[in-house]
């Protein structure tokens, strides 16, 4: 009798043993995402900026998220592989151009399947490199785009059926209305705003393929405050998402 009941203990805590495994077995994966962030304009509170994305990422419990304050980690194809998506959000004053090799593997990360999310200014980066501003979609041109005064505006949603913005309705939010970001390209419009500075209605938030990948370009976010906003929180956490993976879990 004692044998029995010493062998169904055992049982027991081999059965519990597995437990935790099993549990995890049954969590989706985590969404790896690299966020490189440094350098910027002053007016630009980078680490507040990148921190306070990076929170909003974490908050969703979607994301394993690494952050790099150096954009030629991009010259490493071995390190991209440890990721699905990049949050790009370096205005790289330093770096004007980054090598060769890192071009490549930028445009290769993405067009081979995974996601590109830039934010803000991110997109002025790499004034030189064409192939850039077309995978941004839109880039920020020096002396030529701009916006007026930070301030209170409201922002149009305009596809309410993508799965970044379904189900959100227009908001107003204090922040930078970015204009005259300078492209051609095919791009899908998902927020715009009319700018009084541009006199024209211009999009903020927009999608577009780049190969088999994605890229989501999110012009809010001048500061920590503008970042704060549960609306554009949401466009953070939906887009790198959907740029990671085509969907967003509802």
């Amino acid at each position: 009798m004692r044998r029995l009941i010493f062998v169904l203990a055992l049982m027991c805590i081999v059965a519990m043993s597995f437990c935790p495994a099993a549990d995890a077995a049954r969590k989706p994966a985590k969404i790896r995402a690299l966020l490189i962030t440094g350098d910027d304009v002053s007016a630009h509170p980078w680490r507040e900026m990148s921190e306070t994305t990076r929170k909003a990422l974490v908050a969703s419990k979607r994301f394993d998220v690494r952050v790099c304050e150096d954009p030629l980690i991009l010259e490493s194809e071995t390190a991209l592989k440890a990721y699905d998506v990049i949050v790009f959000m370096i205005y790289s004053q330093r770096i004007k151009m980054i090598p060769r090799q890192a071009q490549k593997n930028l445009l290769n990360f993405v067009k081979g399947g995974k996601g590109f999310f830039v934010q803000h200014l991110a997109t002025a980066s790499f004034a030189k490199w064409e192939e850039f501003g077309r995978l941004c979609g839109r880039k920020w041109v020096m002396g030529t785009s701009g916006h007026g005064p930070r301030g209170v505006f409201e922002a149009k949603v305009v596809d309410k059926e993508h799965p970044i913005t379904a189900g959100m309705s227009n908001f107003k939010t204090d922040d930078e209305l970015y204009a005259k970001l300078q492209g051609t390209g095919e791009i899908n419009v998902l927020v715009d705003a009319y700018s009084d500075w541009s006199k024209r209605t211009e999009p903020l938030v927009f999608t577009l393929n780049y190969g088999k990948g994605r890229t989501v370009h999110n012009a809010f976010g001048h500061d920590g405050k503008a970042l704060m906003n549960p609306n554009v929180q949401r466009i953070i956490a939906r887009g790198v998402e959907w740029a990671a993976t085509g969907k967003v879990k509802q």
